[in-house]
């Protein structure tokens, strides 16, 4: 592989500094994966297939309110629901299921530091860790129960082994072909049509027509095979109708549907979402670019990186689900191409973005201390008004380890800010030890009024003191997936989704303005209610009047 070291003199990082930028990627990986319950909407639907995964054991075809939910491939799901059985005793499910994406976000990290090194020279792996945690779009979803962490794991991985491809090929193609399975087995066909658009691509380049590359693409090929094949070959046997379900109704026919509408609305949703997603290796990507414009399309780093870029952005941009957490593989080439700025960014625009990330993040935190201090002490400033208008019902609470702990990362950081002296590298450490810092203040200060309003537990806490002492078992209308396998993992209800005619309590689900129910001669409302934090959804139990 090509090294551009561009004109900085690269200097080794001592053991110390090491080990805490290795921490600082640990705090940010591992803050926020416990304490809380499944959110809306993406954890509680996630989290539904994995509890029922945990609960009846069908490892073949994830269910989710007992029905087959054939959207994705379960390897997400299979180890989810093994991290939570093996943490069971100590953590809550959904606690010890969420921690697999720290798990799939560390393999994330490693590879795009590794793949960081392998292009850029060995002082690159680090710098490309540390910009990948500062990305504003990655710190909600790599703390969430989202298959797209594997999918990103998968991806990253892949990217390392063509890294790899041009100086050992039988360990480029082993990490190639893991990367592709690991995808495939978590998001489905996108991975393999990615390996195809970057590896054709990347033969128009004289520099990767190379018997090295050509065998790290065989044995990627081989190693990929089982993961391909294995669960699709199982579940066929298992059920041919749920083959074609999730083949073609689900994956490869909606795409086509979709091409064929020719109705689309947010193909350039990447065009927009992407600056502040990759923010702020975006801008250092772009000046690697144009650094290094005269010879970007000749050297083997910037062709791996770039066709990267635009296979994934194309192939993102024509699936009929777009949206940020779908783009998260985006930001790895983005995030390699801004470890190259190290070499060439002037001093003074990496003095500009330190400046403006200590203070914006000095607000930031600021703002919440002061806000968490207004809900406490009751303040009468508008902003505490407005959270509590917010999030009804929400009672304060001071919690000593969370405020000790807040306490500590804020001096920390302070301390940190005020001892790192100016350079580019220190520049990226305190943006991600920023973005750190806000998100170790919001899951400790914040959590519990985020988790009002975001968890369904203190709904149907409610609603379970309001069932009737005995009765034959409870029917849903119009109640949404997710929320059935809330329903089923917070509450204790005799259930079932297809007796309307023998059960005698009805749960609906609709908006804030009544509608009228099914058969509503016969029924009487006996509880309403909903989330704390949503003014819009409610739920409405009916008993059946007996006559």
């Amino acid at each position: 592989m090509y090294i551009y070291r561009g004109n900085l003199k690269e200097t080794d990082i001592a053991p110390g500094k090491a080990a805490l930028l290795l921490l600082l990627i640990a705090v940010w990986v591992v803050v926020g994966l416990v304490g809380h319950d499944p959110w809306k909407p993406d954890e509680a639907y996630g989290f539904g297939i994995i509890h029922h995964l945990i609960q009846n054991g069908n490892w073949l075809v994830p269910m989710l309110s007992g029905q087959p939910y054939l959207d994705k491939p379960p390897l997400y799901f299979w180890t989810a629901a093994a991290f939570a059985r093996a943490l069971s005793p100590w953590l809550p499910l959904h606690d010890g299921a969420r921690l697999v994406t720290g798990f799939y976000m560390a393999i994330t990290l490693l590879f795009t530091g590794l793949s960081g090194r392998e292009l850029f020279g060995k002082y690159r792996g680090w710098p490309a860790a540390i910009l990948l945690i500062g990305c504003l779009g990655i710190l909600l979803r790599a703390h969430e129960i989202l298959i797209d962490n594997a999918f990103l794991a998968g991806c990253a991985m892949m990217l390392y082994g063509y890294a790899l491809s041009l100086r050992r090929p039988r360990l480029a193609g082993l990490f190639i072909g893991l990367g592709i399975g690991i995808g495939f087995l978590s998001k489905g066909f996108i991975t393999p049509v990615l390996f195809l658009a970057i590896s054709l691509t990347l033969l128009l380049f004289r520099n990767w027509r190379t018997r090295n590359h050509y065998t790290a693409l065989a044995i990627a090929l081989l190693c990929a095979l089982p993961w391909l094949t294995i669960w699709p070959w199982l579940l066929y046997q298992h059920s041919s109708a749920l083959f074609t379900e999730w083949a073609w109704t689900r994956n490869i026919g909606r795409w086509f549907e979709f091409a064929r509408s020719g109705h689309y609305p947010e193909v350039f949703y990447y065009f927009t979402a992407l600056p502040w997603m990759a923010w702020p290796a975006a801008p250092l990507a772009a000046w690697t670019v144009w650094e290094a414009r005269k010879r970007v399309w000749h050297e083997a780093e910037f062709q791996l990186l770039l066709t990267t870029l635009l296979a994934m952005w194309i192939a993102l941009s024509l699936v009929p689900d777009i949206n940020d957490q779908n783009g998260l593989p985006l930001l790895l080439p983005v995030v390699l191409l801004a470890t190259a700025a190290l070499a060439t960014l002037r001093r003074g625009a990496a003095n500009a973005l330190d400046w403006f990330g200590i203070m914006t993040f000095a607000l930031l935190a600021i703002a919440l201390w002061w806000g968490w201090a207004g809900l406490l002490l009751n303040n009468n400033a508008k902003i505490t008004h407005w959270l509590k208008d917010y999030q009804p019902g929400f009672e304060p609470a001071f919690d000593e380890v969370s405020f000790w702990i807040a306490a500590a990362a804020t001096v920390l950081w302070i301390v940190l800010v005020w001892r790192t002296g100016r350079s580019v590298r220190r520049s990226l450490i305190n943006w991600a030890s920023g973005i750190t810092l806000l998100w170790i203040l919001v899951m400790t200060l914040w959590l519990p009024w985020l988790d009002n309003g975001k968890s369904y537990r203190p709904m149907i806490d409610n609603l379970s003191a309001h069932l009737p002492a005995t009765y034959e078992c409870m029917t849903p209308l119009r109640v949404g997936a997710s929320e059935q396998a809330m329903l089923e993992y917070f509450g204790r209800f005799k259930w079932h989704s297809t007796r309307l005619a023998k059960c005698d309590l009805l749960l609906v689900q609709g908006e804030r303005i009544a509608k009228p129910i099914e058969n509503e001669i016969g029924w009487e409302k006996i509880w309403e209610g909903g989330r704390l934090g949503e003014k819009n959804e409610r739920f409405r139990l009916y008993r059946r009047v007996k006559g």
